[in-house]
């Protein structure tokens, strides 16, 4: 992986499972079993991505299956108890579909998730064409990263920019993802903008820092 901010064509998957606008029920349940996904993008002509076809979509048909709905729950819930009838991906999907584009950060990925509560992102081209797909567990790819990497990284990124006269009296030591800076440095007001910018760096988990003014340490003389 190249430095920060990564993005989703670093972390997605470029093989995706799909399925066209006609796929019966049964088939996209066995595709979603077989693969181990929670969701599939639904395709229409060369591959434009036109929903999504998720477990939450395929649950009503059992929720709904032996009972009588009141009708409170047929106002409410009048478009769980229309996928309850589907048996077509184009009738089971929700739709438009929540996709995201591959050059989209980390960050933005995980916002839409939280915000949408989906799983699963089709990661898709400028005009909708699906090129794979980004999961929860791929977001979290970054902590991979060896600490080694990650200690390069802050140096080169934050250390070296931020103090470039005052970069060799400047330590960085990352154990288990936590970033631990510690030296003297010339201004009081950097210290936060360091921490901050070790802590946008794709994998930290924490960062400690101890770096201390040079005024400080002349007064303790």
């Amino acid at each position: 992986m190249h430095g920060s901010p990564h993005t989703v064509s670093d972390v997605m998957t470029h093989t995706a499972v799909a399925v066209g606008r006609d796929a019966p029920f049964k088939d996209v349940v066995a595709l979603m079993d077989q693969w181990k996904v929670s969701a599939v993008p639904v395709l229409e002509g060369e591959g434009r991505v036109i929903g999504v076809v998720s477990e939450a979509d395929l649950l009503p048909k059992e929720e709904f299956r032996d009972s009588d709905p009141d009708r409170f729950t047929q106002r409410d819930r009048l478009a769980d108890l229309a996928k309850a009838g589907g048996v077509t991906a184009e009738e089971l999907m929700s739709a438009p579909a929540v996709t995201v584009h591959a050059d989209a950060t980390l960050a933005e990925a995980a916002r839409i998730m939280a915000r949408r509560r989906v799983k699963r992102l089709p990661v898709v081209d400028g005009v909708g064409m699906l090129e794979g797909i980004v999961s929860r567990a791929d977001l979290l790819k970054v902590f991979f990263r060896e600490d080694e990497e990650l200690c390069e990284e802050v140096r080169h990124e934050v250390v070296e920019r931020l103090f470039p006269l005052s970069a060799d009296h400047i330590k960085v030591e990352v154990g288990e993802g936590v970033v631990t800076l510690t030296g003297w440095i010339g201004s009081t007001g950097l210290a936060p903008v360091a921490e901050r910018l070790a802590r946008a760096v794709e994998g930290v988990v924490d960062v400690r820092c101890h770096l201390t003014p040079v005024s400080v340490r002349n007064e303790a003389g």
